[in-house]
């Protein structure tokens, strides 16, 4: 059965356990990482992230976020290494940010939010599918990166470009040739953590992958997120915004780093 959920009072992270009980068990996400009480890893592997523009298929507004989805029938864009073994396949990339760029990311650090957060999703392809995956406790893999204000990022223009065409609710868009290695820090130094999905699902089988450096982006390019509407056409508009979960607990899970 499919629940209603959403970032608003009667329908946000607060009551996501109503619906999806696992909302409070041992390995939920995002979390408040603390650096000082993460252990260096000297095991963890550099990641390894390929990725190829042509399985780049379109852009589409879900109501929660925007999402850029790949085609995921191939070794063609993957993830490997790091703190995982096998080949993860990349399914979509999306953002959560805030209403104001003094908050917005899920995840943070020692307790300090950034104004958005960006989330690569990849799923093991030692499953069928990413369905199935998505149920296991090794099925999927996610990157985060951390988006803070500076220049502007050229590399984001050409998402910001397609906004128009996906304001609403529901909206969706071809979005070919997009690199997202793009959107990647240029050190990939970063923690990792046995954790969960940040939305209903809210299934506890991701392995986390947050970087630890940030990527810059203007104050305009962030107001244009916020151009986004949670509602659909014909709706009255809900400009979409603060669509993040807060830290869960971490319930004695490890953070490691792979970094000193």
């Amino acid at each position: 059965m499919s629940h209603a959920w959403g970032y608003a009072a009667d329908n946000g992270p607060d009551k996501w356990a109503d619906n999806f009980p696992v909302a409070n068990g041992p390995r939920q996400s995002p979390i408040d990482i603390v650096p000082d009480e993460a252990s260096y890893d000297a095991g963890l592997k550099p990641l390894n992230l390929k990725y190829d523009p042509s399985t780049c298929l379109d852009i589409l507004n879900n109501g929660h976020s925007f999402q850029v989805t790949f085609i995921d029938d191939s070794d063609s864009s993957t993830l490997a290494d790091g703190p995982i073994s096998g080949i993860y396949r990349l399914k979509q990339f999306h953002f959560h940010w805030g209403a104001s760029d003094d908050r917005g990311s899920e995840h943070t650090v020692a307790g300090t939010k950034y104004p958005a957060e960006l989330h690569l999703v990849h799923w093991n392809t030692k499953y069928t599918s990413f369905a199935e995956a998505a149920s296991q406790p090794d099925g999927l893999a996610v990157v985060g990166v951390f988006l803070q204000i500076g220049d502007d990022n050229e590399n984001l223009q050409k998402i910001l470009d397609a906004f128009e065409m996906i304001k609403c609710k529901g909206t969706q868009t071809t979005f070919a040739n997009f690199d997202p290695s793009a959107l990647l820090p240029g050190c990939l130094d970063y923690w990792t953590y046995d954790g969960s999905l940040t939305t209903p699902p809210l299934l506890e089988s991701v392995t986390w992958i947050v970087c630890k450096e940030p990527i810059s982006i203007s104050s305009e390019q962030m107001s244009r997120f916020r151009s986004l509407l949670f509602s659909g056409e014909g709706e009255a508009e809900c400009c979409m915004v603060d669509n993040y979960r807060p830290p869960q607990p971490l319930k004695g899970r490890s953070v490691r780093a792979s970094f000193q």
